[in-house]
């Protein structure tokens, strides 16, 4: 029986995560859904990391708090992006982890912009919990957390052959 040379001898370098009980294809992380989570977060990478340099880079004195929160959200959106495309186990705890903590810091900002405005003359990325980018900050990590741990919930059940 012929072996997919993405089976053979798997290890961290080719593709899967090595290891007793591993196995997980890293390409499954970027198939489906995944895919569109990656185009998703690859948007936002490209948005927030844009906005935040032109901001940065021409009126930081005006709203240094809200650009500065922009560049940590393009940071954020970049290591998801990263983690989705790598694929494994630890790429795929490091991406729910990092998508909890996008989502604490969707609502913390969203919430300090609606009960103090005044601490950001300028709008972030997580301003109003993603208004201006139409609420996919705060959806996409939701959607993103949900879906990395269906997988994860997939992964675990045994495989029933016939």
């Amino acid at each position: 029986m012929a072996v997919a040379s993405s089976e053979k001898n798997a290890g961290p370098d080719d593709g899967q995560d090595a290891g007793p009980g591993k196995g997980t294809d890293r390409r499954r992380l970027i198939s489906g859904p995944g895919m569109l989570l990656v185009w998703l977060y690859g948007v936002m990478v490209v948005g927030a990391v844009s906005r935040s340099a032109v901001q940065i880079s021409t009126e930081f004195d005006k709203a240094p708090l809200a650009y500065s929160l922009s560049a940590i959200a393009g940071i954020v959106y970049g290591f998801i992006t990263y983690s989705l495309v790598r694929g494994g186990d630890t790429a795929r705890r490091a991406a729910f982890v990092c998508c909890g903590l996008e989502l604490a810091g969707v609502l913390i900002v969203g919430t300090w912009t609606l009960v103090e405005p005044s601490a950001f003359p300028d709008a972030t990325v997580w301003s109003d919990y993603g208004m201006g980018y139409l609420f996919i900050p705060v959806l996409l990590p939701l959607t993103a957390m949900y879906w990395l741990r269906k997988g994860v919930l997939r992964q675990q059940q045994p495989d029933v052959a016939a």
